[in-house]
C-alpha cells in the first residue's frame, strides 16, 4: 500500500466511502443539537441517540428547499450519504432531505412560520381595516378557471350590482404563491374598495401558497382591505390570519362584503324610522322651547322692561354729564393755578415792570459792555415793543 500522507489517508476513506451503494442513500432518525446556520445559508448540526452522535451538513442548495425550520432538540428524519470531511478527518453524512420526526413537513413549517409572524404582530387586532358595508367595485384574486370564481359569480348576481375586477391568479404549485402576492399587489393600484382571496378546498399541500410568507407579507402590506376565504370552513391557512376578515368559503365571503336587496331595504327602512324620531323629538324640543320663552317674555312684561331701561339709561346720562362737567372744572382750575405760575416767572413780567432786554440786531441778548462797541445798532426791548438805537458812548461801572 505504500506510505500515505495525511491527505492521501483521508481522500481514500472518502472514496471508499463513496463508493459503498448502502452508504449513499440512508435515512438516519435523531434529534438535532449544535445546530449552527452559516451566514452562507449552510446548516452544521449533530444528530443524536441516547448512545451516540453523528455529524450533519445540509448545503443552502438543500435548505432553501426545506419548508420548515431546523431546530435544537428536533426530532428528525434526516436523508443523506455518508461522506468524510477530509480537512479534519471528521466522518459525516450530507444531508440531501429531512424532515420532522412524529410530525408532517408542512404542517411543522406551518406552525412555525405562524409563530413568528404573530410574534411580529402581523395577526394584531389594530392592523384590521375595516371592510366597506357598501363597496361598489370588488377585486377578486383567485384562478380564473377554478370553481371559487365561479362561486362568487353565482352569489353576485343575487346581490346588489357591483362591479368585479378579476386579478388571475395561481393558486397551486411552485410559483403560486408568488403569482397571489403580485395580483395582491396589483389590485392596490387599482380603484377597488375591498379585495376578496379565495381558492376552493383541498389539502394542505394543495392550500400551501396561502401559508408562504411572501402572501403574508403582502396581504400585511396591502392598503385596500382583504377578505380571506380559502378552501373550506375548517381548513385555515396563514393568509386568514393575516387577513382583515376570514370568510369560510369564497360564497360566504362574498355575501359578507356584497349586501342584498333585503339589507338595504332593512337599513334605508331604519335609516328613515332614525330620521322620523329625530325630527319629532326636535320639534318637540323646540315647542318645549317657545312655551318657555312665551311665559317669560310677556308682551306687557317686555314694554314694561324697555322703559325701565330709558330711565336707567337716562339716570346714567345726567350722570355722566355731572362727572364730565365737574371734571373740566376741576382741570379749568389746575389750568388757571399753573398759569398764574407760569406768568409769575415769565420774562414779560418783568418787562411791564420797568425793565427791559438789550440785543444786538441779529438778535443776540448782550450781557455786557464788552459786546458792544461805539456806532454798533442796538435793539432794546420793552413791554410794548421795541427800540431800535446807535451806541454813542460806553461808560463801564465794573472793571475786571
Amino acid at each position: 500500500m505504500g506510505i500515505f500522507t495525511v491527505s492521501e489517508l483521508n481522500q481514500h476513506v472518502k472514496n471508499v466511502l463513496r463508493s459503498e451503494p448502502g452508504l449513499q442513500q440512508v435515512w438516519v432518525r435523531g434529534e438535532i443539537s449544535n445546530l449552527t446556520l452559516h451566514r452562507s445559508g449552510h446548516y452544521y448540526f449533530t444528530i443524536k441517540d441516547s448512545k451516540a452522535q453523528i455529524s450533519c451538513v445540509c448545503f443552502s442548495s438543500v435548505s432553501r428547499k426545506i419548508k420548515f425550520q431546523p431546530e435544537k432538540s428536533m426530532s428528525i428524519l434526516a436523508f443523506g450519504s455518508i461522506d468524510l470531511y477530509t480537512v479534519r478527518g471528521q466522518y459525516q453524512l450530507q444531508i440531501l432531505d429531512m424532515r420532522p420526526d412524529g410530525i408532517g413537513e408542512l404542517y411543522q413549517a406551518f406552525e412555525q412560520l405562524k409563530n413568528r409572524l404573530e410574534k411580529e404582530g402581523l395577526f394584531e387586532i389594530e392592523h384590521k381595516k375595516p371592510i366597506p358595508k357598501y363597496p361598489s367595485r370588488i377585486g377578486i384574486v383567485t384562478s380564473p378557471t377554478g370553481a371559487a370564481i365561479h362561486d362568487i359569480l353565482n352569489v353576485a348576481q343575487r346581490r346588489l350590482p357591483v362591479d368585479l375586477l378579476l386579478a388571475p391568479a395561481l393558486v397551486q404549485g411552485e410559483r403560486s404563491a408568488s403569482s397571489v402576492a403580485n395580483a395582491i399587489e396589483m389590485l392596490n393600484n387599482t380603484d377597488v374598495d375591498v379585495i376578496i382571496l379565495g381558492r376552493g378546498g383541498g389539502s394542505l399541500e394543495d392550500l400551501w401558497s396561502f401559508n408562504e410568507e411572501i402572501v403574508a407579507r403582502a396581504i400585511h402590506d396591502s392598503n385596500v382591505p382583504i377578505v380571506s376565504a380559502v378552501g373550506h370552513e375548517t381548513d385555515y391557512t396563514i393568509a386568514d390570519f393575516t387577513a382583515d376578515l376570514r370568510a369560510p368559503t369564497p360564497s360566504a365571503a362574498c355575501e359578507m362584503v356584497i349586501p342584498s336587496s333585503s339589507e338595504l331595504e332593512k337599513y334605508i327602512d331604519s335609516l328613515i324610522h332614525r330620521i322620523i324620531q329625530s325630527t319629532d323629538q326636535k320639534i318637540k324640543d323646540h315647542r318645549t322651547d317657545l312655551k318657555y320663552l312665551h311665559s317669560r317674555v310677556q308682551p306687557e312684561k317686555f314694554r314694561d322692561h324697555v322703559l325701565q331701561n330709558y330711565q336707567k339709561l337716562d339716570e346714567t346720562a345726567s350722570r355722566m354729564e355731572y362727572i364730565i362737567s365737574n371734571l373740566l372744572r376741576n382741570k379749568k382750575s389746575f389750568l388757571r393755578e399753573y398759569a398764574g405760575r407760569l406768568d409769575a416767572v415769565s420774562p414779560l413780567q418783568t418787562l411791564a415792570r420797568g425793565y427791559s432786554i438789550t440785543m444786538d440786531t441779529e438778535g443776540n441778548i448782550i450781557h455786557s459792555v464788552n459786546e458792544v462797541t461805539e456806532a454798533d445798532d442796538i435793539e432794546i426791548m420793552i413791554h410794548d415793543g421795541i427800540i431800535e438805537c446807535s451806541v454813542r458812548n460806553i461808560t463801564r461801572t465794573n472793571k475786571r
